[in-house]
């Protein structure tokens, strides 16, 4: 019993110390980028033109967006069919053996992928709806997973009462299982989220390199707007590895510090906001209940 008592502290101390080490290594990484950022800060390059980074900053949010439009309603159907409705057999193994390997997939492998079918199969150029499609294929299997995940650890007693109290499997399934899984759903969105500001690979193939855009336009058929999904985008993680690879700016080293520092913001900001939805749908539902 002592040799049991002194074996749990010590694997206690031990995930102590790998969580501290994690958590001081986040925030060395953070503090450094910051500080880097705020001695690259000028008016120029906080501006909204070619030298400044407001463009790539509207382009990776704008982006990401896109993006979880796609992702999250198809995600999140293939969770509830894989927890509810899926059952056994040898095509849903194959189909999960499909969504593992689908996520295990390097993004490169992806960019490529939507370059040849969504490029130069449609004899188009550089576009955002390429890239957020792509990104798409990136994050579904991993808001699928975490659906899938979150129905599944769910008490079977609220569905047992949902159908004792006449409700169908439908209705048990959207006003009972998805309102208590909101908030672990929403963490496969963050997740998703943050691997869409912080990707590259598959965006220089598909989104491009550049913009050339005019934010006093904002006709989305016109292919100089904002709002245009068929025009070229650079985001923040392109911006950056084209700044640090080409270097072609006069001041290319103080605006990819600049471009990381704001990144890293970015995702902090919507990594909080979206904690802070699911805390208040939580607690929502609960005074619903």
């Amino acid at each position: 019993m002592r040799r049991a008592k002194l074996v749990d502290r010590g694997v206690t101390v031990v995930l102590y110390v790998v969580a501290v080490f994690f958590i001081a290594l986040l925030a060395v990484i953070t503090a450094f980028l910051l500080y880097k950022g705020v001695k690259a800060i000028s008016p120029d390059l906080l501006s909204f033109t070619g030298n400044g980074v407001g463009i790539q900053l509207f382009n990776t949010i704008y982006l990401v967006f896109l993006s979880l439009v796609i992702t999250v309603p198809v995600g999140i159907c293939a969770g509830i069919y894989l927890a509810e409705y899926a059952g056994k057999g040898a095509f849903i193994a194959v189909m999960r053996t499909c969504i593992e390997t689908l996520s295990s997939l390097p993004s490169i492998i992806v960019g490529l992928f939507g370059f040849l079918v969504l490029i130069q199969l449609t004899h188009s150029r550089w576009n955002l709806l390429a890239g957020a499609v792509s990104l798409a294929i990136i994050n579904i299997p991993l808001i699928a997973r975490t659906t899938e995940d979150a129905l599944r650890s769910i008490d079977r007693s609220y569905y047992d009462g949902s159908i004792a109290l006449g409700a169908t499997r439908w209705q048990t399934m959207m006003r009972v299982l998805m309102r208590v899984s909101i908030p672990r759903i929403i963490t496969g969105i963050i997740l998703a989220a943050g691997r869409g500001f912080g990707e590259a690979a598959v965006l220089i193939y598909t989104s491009g390199m550049n913009s050339d855009i005019n934010f006093s336009n904002w006709n989305p058929a016109s292919i100089t707007s904002p709002l245009n999904i068929f025009r070229p985008a650079d985001t923040l993680a392109v911006h950056i590895w084209a700044l640090k690879t080409e270097g072609i700016m006069v001041n290319a080293t103080q605006a990819a510090d600049l471009s990381a520092a704001v990144l890293v913001i970015l995702v902090f900001a919507f990594s909080l906001s979206a904690r802070w939805l699911g805390r208040r749908l939580e607690k929502r539902m609960q005074s619903e209940k």
